[in-house]
């Protein structure tokens, strides 16, 4: 009986079977790399807004408290998006024939909200609540960063669970004074120990730690924790 396939066939198969093994590894690695990149999680990308509103302006320059736009973020899960009434307390006198300021003025006038685009998006599977990470100390920069040197808002975290998980297994490493949590500047060497001797983060943090009565980081992990 004839040979049906040349002896390369053997050599073209075997090719075939580890060129498709890498290529999946190829391909996963590419996938791998995509989701934790600024593409897959969109952290350092500045959406367009329907008003270019500066935080760096606001916040950094001329001062005013998160929780004056923000009113829900010490009591709920929500922060709260601000409603036009709040720009239109200072706008309707600064800056009151702004062209800039057009779309907040037609928003106060047709009573219609004004559509901001959200930048820190969880899944619909993850329950955040910023009024627990508020009064356990865990300031707006340790998500947020300097949000008072934004001139346009930005995601900074990554959001993956990795980095959520890495905070909760080490929260000493980002708790601050509840009267600090606001505050932009703030630095643990601001804070003094009873000798006088200014701390460290992590001296601070773990005296926070047993203050604030945090719990253990096996419980902090739990997945209940975060999905509900």
């Amino acid at each position: 009986m004839p040979q049906v396939f040349r002896r390369s066939a053997n050599t073209f198969s075997r090719m075939s079977i580890f060129g498709s093994l890498f290529f999946l590894a190829f391909l996963t690695w590419v996938c791998i790399v995509y989701a934790r990149s600024s593409y897959g999680t969109d952290a350092g990308v500045a959406l367009v807004q329907p008003v270019p509103f500066s935080h760096e302006h606001h916040v950094g320059i001329l001062g005013i408290d998160c929780r004056y736009c923000h009113t829900s973020v010490e009591h709920s899960s929500f922060a709260g998006i601000p409603p036009t009434k709040t720009c239109m307390n200072c706008h309707s006198q600064i800056w009151a024939g702004s062209s800039v300021l057009e779309p907040v003025r037609e928003s106060y006038r047709t009573d219609q909200s004004l559509r901001w685009h959200r930048i820190y998006n969880v899944p619909g599977f993850v329950y955040f609540d910023h009024s627990i990470h508020i009064h356990k100390g865990i300031g707006c920069a340790s998500c947020h960063g300097r949000i008072d040197e934004m001139p346009f808002n930005y995601q900074v975290a990554s959001l993956l669970v990795e980095w959520c998980l890495d905070c909760h297994r080490h929260p000493e490493r980002h708790l601050r004074p509840r009267a600090q949590v606001f505050n932009m500047r703030w630095q643990p060497g601001d804070e003094l120990d009873d000798k006088g001797v200014p701390f460290d983060q992590l001296s601070l943090g773990q005296k926070l730690f047993r203050e604030y009565k945090i719990k253990d980081a096996t419980t902090l992990t739990s997945c209940s924790v975060c999905h509900r």
